[in-house]
Order: structure tokens, then sequence, then C-alpha cells
């Protein structure tokens, strides 16, 4: 009965460019929602506390909190492959166990992370070279947003599930309601009550808070196959197994990210505050690319993941290309702006001229490289859409992380500089850009051309959770 009442999908019949933009945009528009409350955080501790809470907030405690957060995005990326697969088949049975099997193991994974995240925040920051004048405000920062971030969890793997069934609208409305109510929390608690640190991570949660019981509300209240029931979050052992199959290789790829990120920003620490400083407010801007780059990502691995379970394969071959071209030409923008604007952009974070000088080298030399990364995106995405997540994983991990931890490992100690360690980005993503379409050419010709001749049959990742 369900199944008549969902509407054409234009995800796997629509004009695949125009499509593509349609679901780009409020992906984009979201995550640059998302990161706009995240850089009002460290312009208003920038500005009105200091540079020290400025590195405290996006130094080594926001490179735990990526790690964290990170590692279970990758883990429920395995929940929105499966469903945007299921959706793509009209599979109502199979998709409202997987959503609601995604449900449970966020409620589960939260409360684990809380009582671990708490009790080992100042070990973690100890073993990261933080320096003793930031250890107060970042242990505070880290053990508060712990606290809260069972509403992390549940907005991410709402937000998901609605994008997994071409859905990213919703996702854009509570984010921006999030937005603006950690702005006015933010002004709030910081300057009109000096709360420092604190009150930026009492912030960010309870806007986290109220678009996480927005998404869930609206997966409630949903007449579509697409419906969440809270009495029946449960474990459903065959979904879980193959959410985790596809979802774990994402995970660890991410956690091995946010580890050789975490190594170069010890590395980084040992350079003084000014460096530490100049490094959170180029994250925030760097952040613009990544936000743009991975919404390209999202909206490939939902594109390719419901074609997939559609079996429209020559729709995944067009796509592919036609997202790399987009992201790619955006990339090449966004570095042109970059690299011209730098000096202003930095001077928004902070008034400190050697901190400036420091970060606009930093951007020098890693935005141009820019480009290269979007073939790691885009062939990533797309190989995660039809459940291929081993390979790339691999890929990903010895091409940047490994390379970058031996990197910092040999070539620091010979020359010890904030350029020998930044170069490792640019490096790193040249590799790997080269080895993932390498592989994505041979996967193409073994998969693609061959599902094509075969268009009748079911999917395997579909038929496994089966």
């Amino acid at each position: 009965m369900k199944k008549n009442m969902i509407k054409t999908n234009h995800i796997t019949e629509g004009v695949i460019w125009k499509q593509l933009l349609l679901f780009f945009f409020p992906i984009v528009l979201g995550t640059f929602f998302q990161q706009f409350y995240n850089t009002i955080d460290a312009v208003i501790v920038g500005r009105f506390v200091g540079k020290e809470a400025l590195a405290s907030v996006g130094g080594s405690a926001g490179q735990i909190i990526n790690l964290v957060v990170g590692f279970f995005t990758g883990l429920t990326a395995g929940a929105t492959v499966i469903i945007s697969q299921f959706y793509g088949a009209r599979d109502g049975k199979s998709l409202g166990e997987s959503i609601h099997t995604a449900y449970a193991f966020s409620l589960a994974g939260s409360v684990i992370i809380t009582i671990v995240g708490i009790l080992l925040a100042p070990y973690m920051l100890e073993k990261m070279n933080t320096m003793p004048e930031l250890m107060a405000d970042s242990t505070a920062y880290l053990q508060i947003y712990f606290g809260g971030i069972v509403f992390v969890f549940i907005y991410n793997i709402g937000s998901s599930i609605l994008r997994a069934a071409g859905d990213s609208k919703r996702p854009l409305y509570y984010l921006i309601v999030c937005c603006f109510l950690n702005i006015v929390l933010d002004i709030l608690l910081v300057v009109v009550f000096p709360l420092g640190v604190a009150g930026v991570a009492i912030a960010t949660l309870a806007s986290q808070a109220v678009s996480a019981v927005l998404v869930t509300r609206a997966l409630m209240k949903s007449s579509d196959i697409l419906s969440l029931s809270l009495k029946e979050i449960r474990f459903h052992r065959n979904v879980l197994r193959s959410q985790l199959r596809i979802g774990l290789p994402g995970g660890l790829q991410s956690v091995m990210y946010s580890f050789s990120n975490i190594i170069i920003q010890a590395a980084l620490n040992q350079f003084g505050t000014d460096t530490t400083a100049a490094w959170a407010a180029y994250g925030k801007l760097d952040a613009i690319f990544w936000m743009i780059s991975g919404a390209f990502g999202i909206a490939i691995t939902t594109f390719v993941g419901q074609n997939f379970g559609a079996g429209k394969y020559d729709r995944i071959k067009k796509s592919v290309r036609i997202c790399l071209f987009m992201d790619f030409s955006v990339a090449a923008i966004l570095v042109v702006f970059l690299m011209l604007a730098r000096v202003p952009l930095f001077s928004i974070f902070t008034a400190d001229d050697n901190v400036i000088q420091i970060g606009s080298k930093m951007l020098e030399m890693i935005t141009p490289c820019y480009v290269f990364f979007v073939f790691i995106e885009i062939l990533s995405g797309a190989l995660r859409g039809i459940g291929d997540v081993l390979i790339p994983m691999l890929l990903t991990m010895f091409g940047i992380c490994a390379l970058r931890i031996v990197w910092v490992a040999i070539a620091v100690p010979v020359s010890p500089s904030v350029s020998t360690i930044i170069f490792s980005y640019p490096i790193t993503w040249v590799l790997t850009s080269i080895l993932f379409i390498i592989y994505y050419v041979y996967k193409q010709k073994r998969l693609f051309l061959k599902g094509a001749a075969s268009k009748s049959k079911t999917p395997a990742a579909v038929t496994k959770v089966k």
C-alpha cells in the first residue's frame, strides 16, 4: 500500500545536471549555515575573549571533536547508502528497518562517546601537546560538547536519512534555525554573560538539540514510506550487519583522516599560540571548500545509490562525469577568491598581525591543490553509492593518512618548520587523487559496463540485506 504513495523520483528519472544541482544546493546551503555558526563561534571568542580562546576552540579540542563526529558520520554513511538503495528500489519494509536501526545505533553510540569523552578529555589534550595556558578552556569545551553529543548524532543521522531519500530541503531549513539560534546564544553567553569558551560550547549544543528535535519530528510526521516511530527504534541484526559492512570502512577512514590531522595539530602546537590560532582561523576558511566539495560528495553518493538500486547504470556513469566537472569548476573559482582575499579574511578572526601572516602563508600553500581533492571526493562518493567502500578506504588510508603521518615523522625532524608540516597536505592529495582515478576507471569497466548489460538483476547490496 505504501509503495503507491511514493511520488515520481526525479533522481532516477530527471535531467542529470539539473537534478544534481537541485539536490546539491540545499546541501551546500545547509553546510554553509552549519559552518557559519561554527565560524561565528571562532569570531566571537577570537574578538571578545582573545587568541588563546580561539586556539582553545579551534585547536586541539576541535581536532578531537572532528575525529569523534567524523567516525560516527562515517559509520552512519552505511545506513545512508542502504536507505538510498532501498528507497530507489521501493522496498518499504527493509527501508523501515534500516531507519530504526540507524536511530538505535545513534542513541547507543552517543551514550558510550559521552562517558568516554568526558573522562578522557584532559588526557587526549595533553597527548596533543596542548599548551598549558590552553588546557583549562580546551578541557571545558570538550567536556561540555561530549555531554550533549547525543543531539549532534541524532541530527546527523536524521538529516542523512532525509537526504538519502532525496529530501535535502528540510535539513537546510532546520540548519538555518539552528544557525541563528546559535548566533543569538553566542552573543548572550559570551558577550552579555562572559562565560567564555564554555558559553560557546553551551550555545552550540543548545542549537543542536533544537535541530535534532526538528529532524526527528519530520521523520515521525512523514506520510511517505520514509517514516520513524519511536516505539520501533531497535536493532535489526541483518540490517545492522549490512550498514556496518558499508559504514565501518568509512568510519575507519574518517578516523585515519582525523588522526593524521591530530598529528599535524600536535606538530603545529610546538610552534606556539600564534601558529595554533592561525591554524584554527585557517580551518574556518578551509571549511568553505570542504562544505562545497562535501555537498557534491553527498549528492553523488545519494544519486548513485538510488540509481544503483533502480538498476540504471548508464545514469551512474554520466552523473559522475557531470559532478566532477561541477566540483572542479567551483574549486578553481574558490582557489582564486581565497588567494586574493586571504589577508582581509584572516582579519575577521583576529587583529594580531603575526597570526594573520602565518595563516596567509598556510593558505597560499594548501588552497591551490584543492582541485586535486575533487577527484578523491567525487570518485569515493560514487563508489560508496554502489556499496564499494573497502578499496577506497585503503586508498585513502595509505595515500593520505599513512603518508601524512610518515611525512611528519621523517621530513619535519629534518626541516622543522610550519611550511614543512603544511606541505604534507598537497603532496598526499596529489598522490591519492591519482590512485582514485586509476581504481575508478578499473571499477567502471568491471562493474558499470557489466551492470549495464544485465539491468534486470537485483543489486548485490540490496539482496544481502533481505
